[in-house]
């Protein structure tokens, strides 16, 4: 707990809510960036795991370029058919920057939709998860390479334990749809 400049205490974003108060801290434009680098490195290590996998040509340059307009892709769908909905729509509480992109995008939604929303738009998302790690798992199947494997360990690591993590613990920890968020609910 801190205090405001009127000497009243204010919670800061890394307290734990009070018998189930909500707050919905405002996020810094570094807080921003370091809330979406795990998401940035999941894409750009999934690249260059498809690149490498499917042997460094130019059409295997060209297969990783589209999983990266992918990732892009994918950014801007939650951004335009999701965020609208969510409570920190058009706010600086919205601790990956989205909800202020899409305010400038989007017309703000009904939040009472926001959970329908999450279970229809994050399935189309999901296979950056799962893209490189099949790709380079073939590639490794048949014919094994170290820096391919230190690739799949790191966007593993990042993807899987990394991300999740720090959307648990930094943006999921004072959303106002945590207790309806399918994700955290299940």
């Amino acid at each position: 707990m801190s205090k405001a400049k009127n000497g009243t205490a204010r919670k800061d974003p890394g307290e734990e809510p009070r018998h189930g108060h909500h707050i919905s801290p405002k996020y810094s434009n570094l807080r921003i960036v370091l809330a979406n680098l795990p998401y940035a490195v999941m894409v750009l290590v999934g690249m260059i795991i498809i690149a490498l996998a499917l042997g460094l040509s130019s059409s295997a340059w060209t297969a990783a370029g589209g999983y990266v307009v992918y990732g892009v892709v994918g950014a801007l769908w939650i951004i335009v058919f999701l965020c609208p909905y969510c409570p920190s729509y058009g706010q600086r509480s919205c601790p990956c920057g989205y909800g202020l992109v899409s305010a400038r995008l989007q017309p703000k939604g009904d939040t009472e939709l926001f959970k329908k929303k999450f279970r229809q738009h994050i399935p189309v998302i999901v296979p950056l998860w799962l893209i490189p790690v099949l790709v380079g798992g073939a590639r490794m199947l048949s014919s094994f390479s170290w820096p391919l494997a230190v690739l799949l360990g790191v966007f593993v690591l990042d993807s899987f334990v990394i991300l999740p993590l720090i959307s648990k613990r930094h943006g999921c920890k004072y959303c106002p749809q945590r207790g309806a968020c399918p994700w955290m609910a299940g």
